[in-house]
C-alpha cells in the first residue's frame, strides 16, 4: 500500500492559476455526511493539507449554509498567499431551506456575504454551483463577469452543467472551470463536456472522486450512516443497489493490489490519467485519509490496468441513479 505523503506536488492549470493536482474539498468539515468534525479537527486537517503542498481549496456558500466559508476564512487567517480559493454561488441557504436562485442581483449578494465569511476581498474561482434554469445562463454568467470587472473574483467556473450550457456561458465570458462528478463510477463527464473542456482551455475539477466513499470499499453498512447524510436519498446507496454495486470492488481490488496501492488511489491515479486538465478534489475529515488522497500521485498505472477498470466500470455498470429525482432534475448534465 503507497502511505508516503506527497511534498513536493504537481500542478496543473485553473485559469491563470498553477494549483495542485489534487485539491481538497471542503464541505465535508460542515456538511452533507452528518456530524461534522470538532474544530480543532478542522483546523489540523486544513493546515496538513497546506503543508503537503496542496494549494486549491473548494468550499460553497451552500455548505453549512455559510459555516464552510466562515470556518475556512477563521482557520486560515493569515495564509491566504499559501491556496486558490474556489467558492460557489447560485444555490444557498435561505432560512434553513437550500435555494437556487442564479438571478444576478443574487449572485452578487451572495459574493459580498462570502466574501465577508472567507475574510478576504477576493475569491480567485467562484463558480455558479447550480443552473437557475429559470434565469438565462448568459444573465448568470454576466453577473460573474461584472464581479471580476469589479475585482470581487479573479475567475469563473460553473457546476453540474452540460457540453451545450458551458458553450453558451463562455461565449458571454472565459469559463476558467467547470465542476462535477466524476470518479470511475460516474463516468457522464465523458459524453460531451470533458471534450468541451479542452477546448476552451477549461480545467475539468471532479469533485466526489472516490465515488462519495464508496470507491474506497470501507461504506459496509448502510444503517450506519447518520440521518443527516445525503447518501440515504441517493439511489445508488439503496440497500439493493449497493449490493450489486460491491460486486463490482471485488473486481477492483487486484488491480489495486498489483499497482501497490489503496482503493482510493486507484480512482484518484485513474482520473489524473484521463486528460491534464482534470483536477480531483477529494474531501475527508482524516488526516490520515488526506495523506492516502495526496500519495495518489505517485501512483502510476499501465495501460493494461487502466483498461481493466475501463471494463470493470464502464457506463451502466453501476445500479442505481446518482441522485434522487428532484436532485437529478436540477443538474444540467449530460447522462448515460
Amino acid at each position: 500500500m503507497n502511505t508516503k505523503p506527497a511534498t513536493s506536488l504537481p500542478t496543473r492549470r485553473v485559469g491563470p492559476f498553477e494549483v495542485s493536482a489534487i485539491g481538497l474539498g471542503c464541505m465535508n468539515l460542515s456538511h452533507a455526511y452528518g456530524q461534522p468534525p470538532a474544530r480543532e479537527q478542522a483546523a489540523a486537517l486544513l493546515h496538513r493539507a497546506l503543508d503537503l503542498g496542496v494549494t486549491l481549496l473548494d468550499t460553497a456558500a451552500l455548505y453549512g449554509f455559510g459555516g464552510n466559508e466562515s470556518l475556512l476564512g477563521e482557520l486560515l487567517a493569515g495564509q491566504r498567499d499559501r491556496y486558490v480559493l474556489a467558492s460557489k454561488c447560485g444555490m444557498q441557504g435561505v432560512d434553513g431551506v437550500r435555494v437556487i436562485d442564479g438571478r444576478p442581483e443574487t449572485i452578487k449578494a451572495t459574493c459580498e456575504d462570502s466574501l465577508r465569511r472567507l475574510r478576504t476581498d477576493v475569491i480567485d474561482l467562484y463558480q455558479l454551483h447550480r443552473w437557475d434554469k429559470s434565469v438565462p445562463i448568459e444573465d448568470s454568467v454576466g453577473a460573474l463577469a461584472d464581479l471580476v470587472r469589479a475585482g470581487k473574483i479573479r475567475s469563473i467556473g460553473l457546476s453540474e452543467v452540460s457540453a451545450t450550457t458551458l458553450r453558451r456561458a463562455h461565449a458571454v465570458h472565459p469559463i476558467a472551470a467547470v465542476q462535477s462528478e466524476y470518479s470511475p463510477w460516474t463516468r457522464n463527464p465523458e459524453i460531451a463536456v470533458l471534450d468541451a473542456c479542452r477546448d476552451i482551455g477549461a480545467a475539468f475539477i471532479a469533485f466526489s472522486p472516490v465515488g462519495r466513499g464508496f470507491l474506497t470499499d470501507t461504506v459496509l453498512d448502510l444503517a450506519t450512516f447518520d440521518a443527516r447524510d445525503i447518501r440515504r436519498a441517493m439511489p445508488r446507496f439503496s440497500a439493493e443497489n449497493h449490493a450489486a454495486n460491491r460486486a463490482l470492488l471485488t473486481q477492483l481490488h487486484p488491480i489495486a493490489t498489483a499497482a501497490g496501492c489503496t482503493l482510493a488511489q486507484l480512482s484518484l491515479a485513474w482520473l489524473l490519467s484521463r486528460a491534464n486538465h482534470i483536477i480531483p478534489i477529494p474531501g475527508t475529515t482524516s488526516i490520515a485519509h488526506l495523506e492516502e488522497n495526496m500519495a495518489a500521485l505517485d501512483v502510476t498505472l499501465s495501460a493494461a490496468q487502466l483498461a481493466h477498470i475501463d471494463q470493470v466500470m464502464a457506463p451502466g455498470a453501476v445500479k442505481g441513479g446518482r441522485y434522487s429525482g428532484q436532485n437529478q432534475g436540477e443538474v444540467d448534465t449530460e447522462e448515460f
